[in-house]
């Protein structure tokens, strides 16, 4: 376990934003005497667990091994059996800035690995993200054999994230292993029979990927061509300098049957990426010195946390994602653009921050990840850009950032009033926001979170005007990617400015700030125009029904992800039905996170069967962009979010913690009888376990890390009992509708269950709904 956050300084420590509690849970949490449980037993009561003797307790984790994992994870594996042809077909690697994608070479008999880089972009913003400020290729290896490929047995193991197997010729096999750590793509080719390894590394123009779609802009030039260079050690060096300024450098180095290879990227500096390339090799070795220290990594990274449910092709992908976004993103690195870090042909060569990046980090929370958050890393790295991108007569005091940028976030936001996007920024820090709150890290709030939306609220305020009514109202701004632009109050971004407004109020009093501009936030609150609705639910804004067909679900931000109207809201429901029913009636530009937004929507109702109904619906080949073989997504182009965002859904059917109160499996659906977790992070920065067989609740620990006030819907009936890891009994008391206040101090545990004590033990569930495995089996 890492170390213990950092503890809030100001002791009023409350209830989350958009959390309707009411007096008796403030009374609850007040530390007042509890009030006996319905179905517990009183105080004072000889048979009770409070007379009797303390029976400590402990989890059996069948998961605390080695083997164990390598035994659960081998059956997650992708595989395949025919040589993939596609990016969205093959094996694919990466460590968070590298990446790799294997699959043949188009029309020829080799097997082509990508070599990309999630640093490597041009530096000209005068032409814009899609071509001045994106993403650049670097290049490809290619392996010829000495014959014609007949067969290939390939399985990327997620346990060691390294790719293993055979290319079987005409002349004879090759056997490969693949992984890339430290940014170094380490391949070891051995010979057997008449074969023979034959690598050549292939520089690609450094040119944006968009030229798929578009012409360059007037007065763009090409980029200088790339040099090659030996050095000293017989390493290879392909050098590409940029226009803008700064370099990319490749280097390559093949002893033996080994071949390692590492990108460096610089700026401004023109020779750095290249004393940088040669470093990484020197550091790496060998392929055995650099796996070692590779599976290592990986091996402590996955026992973090434990999921298990009962569908097969559901489970092993749901684990891929985790390879997947532990393979794009690691804190510190470049935050994740449209394709990760395999760049691709697409039209989309940069970071989409109107719902991309959004999306492709919730999974990282659950699945108790935080190291994975490159996004609040790059906002706290880039706020004087965050600044520059506004206009310049807001820069005082205000923040934002454009629809698309490069890694520093270099893109500027247009203004309210003329129709612009302008919220993207805002619903970016909602994300970190989200890290806080399950870390409880108030570093994170302190430094990046209260100063970034101070200032992208700030922006908002400036044009905020009273009308007739007396209500505060927001000139035209667009709601991401619809068509029509509503003249004003667009819901997306009334969502944001509430949620920043309640947001800032809260974390001033977290902090001990008292801030100047906490009244106008107050005065925000109290005078904001309701949301725009008509008889179908939630309109795009005012005098703007929802009326054609539209894959994002901006309009309905409130709803998911900010909770801020919400299924515990009895008087909203029929509002967040009628809303998300008329989203998905007008068909034809859904795409795959529709659905997985639909499915998060249904799994807040409670509605587990009608959340993976829609879930089910991003795997359906039928449907016209469904999830491909190697569990990647593309439209026009590669999009990295759509995947990771259907493991959110899943998060969303097994545990919730919004508002503040953590909901253990409150929406599985009915065939998933029995379901397994263990330290899955929540909200408060808790750890729960759980266990679920013949579709009922056995019991749940929750572990606390950050000592915050813990509400728990359990899902249990019957009499129940709340102990702590010594085996006293916890304080709790009922805040009704199934929710239990629980005083569990920082550092402790306390196990909930009904009746007799039940068997703690934490394993995989038999797999009841058998499928294929990824890739091409």
């Amino acid at each position: 376990m890492t170390s213990p956050p950092e503890r809030h300084p100001h002791p009023a420590r409350r209830a989350v934003l958009g959390t309707a509690l009411g007096g008796a849970a403030a009374t609850a949490l007040s530390g007042a005497p509890a009030a006996a449980l319905p179905g517990a037993a009183p105080a004072g009561d000889p048979t009770s667990a409070r007379a009797a003797a303390p029976r400590p307790w402990k989890l059996r984790d069948t998961m605390s091994t080695d083997d164990a994992w390598a035994r659960f994870l081998r059956d997650q594996d992708l595989l395949w059996k025919r040589l993939p042809t596609l990016w969205y077909e093959g094996p694919f690697l990466g460590d968070g800035q590298l990446g790799s994608m294997v699959y043949q070479e188009p029309g020829a008999n080799r097997i082509r690995f990508t070599v990309q880089h999630g640093r490597v972009q041009d530096h000209r913003p005068e032409f814009g993200s899609g071509w001045g400020t994106c993403r650049l290729p670097v290049g490809h290896l290619t392996l010829e054999p000495a014959g014609t490929i007949t067969a290939v047995d390939w399985r990327l193991s997620l346990w060691n994230a390294e790719l293993t197997g055979t290319v079987t010729t005409t002349a004879g096999t090759l056997t490969l292993a693949a992984l890339i750590h430290d940014e170094v793509l380490a391949v070891r080719v051995t010979a057997r029979g008449g074969e023979r390894a034959t690598w050549t590394f292939h520089p690609e123009e450094a040119i944006s990927p968009r030229k798929i779609s578009e012409a360059p802009p007037a007065g763009y030039t090409a980029n200088p061509p790339w040099t090659t260079r030996t050095a000293p050690d017989g390493t290879e060096q392909v050098l590409q300098p940029l226009t803008g300024g700064g370099q990319t450098a490749t280097a390559h180095r093949r002893t033996g049957d080994d071949l390692l290879l590492s990108v460096g990227h610089s700026h401004p500096s023109d020779t750095a990426a290249e004393a940088d390339s040669l470093r990484n090799l020197r550091r790496a070795k060998s392929y055995s010195a650099l796996r070692q220290r590779h599976t290592s990594w990986w091996h402590a990274f996955y026992r973090k946390s434990f999921v298990s449910f009962p569908d097969q092709r559901l489970q092993s992908f749901h684990w891929i994602q985790l390879y997947k976004v532990a393979s794009a993103s690691r804190a510190g690195g470049p935050v994740m653009a449209t394709s990760g870090p395999w760049l691709e042909p697409t039209p989309w060569p940069a970071v989409w921050w109107n719902l991309n990046v959004q999306l492709e980090y919730w999974l990282i929370n659950g699945f108790n990840h935080p190291e994975l958050d490159s996004l609040a890393t790059t906002l706290r790295q880039n706020q004087e850009q965050l600044t520059a991108n506004v206009p310049a007569v807001y820069r005082a005091d205000s923040s934002g950032v454009g629809r698309s940028s490069d890694m520093f976030a270099n893109r500027s936001v247009g203004r309210p009033g003329t129709g612009a996007e302008v919220g993207d920024l805002t619903w970016a820090l909602h994300n970190v926001w989200l890290s806080y709150r399950h870390s409880m890290d108030t570093s994170l709030l302190r430094d990046t979170i209260y100063p970034v939306l101070r200032r992208a609220i700030n922006y908002y305020l400036h044009f905020l005007t009273p009308g007739s009514d007396g209500k505060l109202h927001l000139p035209s701004t667009l709601s991401p990617e619809y068509p029509v632009v509503p003249p004003q109050d667009t819901n997306y971004d009334l969502a944001l400015i509430r949620w920043g407004c309640r947001t800032l109020l809260e974390s001033a009093e977290l902090l001990g700030v008292e801030d100047e501009l906490a009244p106008r936030w107050q005065e925000v609150l109290t005078r904001l125009t309701p949301y725009p609705v008509d008889d179908n639910g939630f309109m795009i804004g005012a005098d703007t029904p929802y009326a054609q067909s539209h894959r994002h679900y901006s309009h309905l931000l409130m709803v998911y992800p900010l909770y801020l109207v919400n299924w515990d809201q009895p008087e909203n429901r029929d509002l967040i039905t009628r809303s998300i029913v008329h989203w998905h009636a007008l068909t034809g530009s859904h795409r795959g996170y529709s659905y997985t937004g639909a499915a998060s929507m249904y799994a807040m109702t409670g509605e587990g069967d009608t959340a993976i109904t829609y879930l089910r619906k991003f795997f359906d080949p039928t449907t016209r962009y469904p999830c491909r073989p190697n569990t990647h997504y593309t439209e026009a182009g590669p999009v990295i979010e759509t995947p990771l965002s259907a493991s959110q859904s899943l998060h969303d059917m097994f545990c919730q913690s919004w508002g503040g109160v953590i909901r253990v499996f409150p929406a599985v659906p009915t065939a998933w009888a029995d379901l397994t977790l263990h330290n899955f992070r929540t909200e408060g920065a808790f750890l729960v376990s759980a266990v679920r067989k013949a579709g009922t609740t056995r019991f749940i620990r929750v572990r606390s890390l950050a000592g915050e006030p813990l509400k728990l819907q359990h899902g249990l009936t019957g009499r129940l009992t709340a102990v702590l890891d010594d085996g006293t009994p916890a304080r709790t008391r009922d805040l009704g509708g199934g929710t239990l206040a629980i005083d569990l101090p920082r550092g402790r545990e306390v196990l909930v269950h009904t009746g007799t004590r039940p068997d703690l033990t934490l394993a995989p569930v038999a797999v009841s709904e058998p499928g294929p495995a990824w890739g091409l089996p």
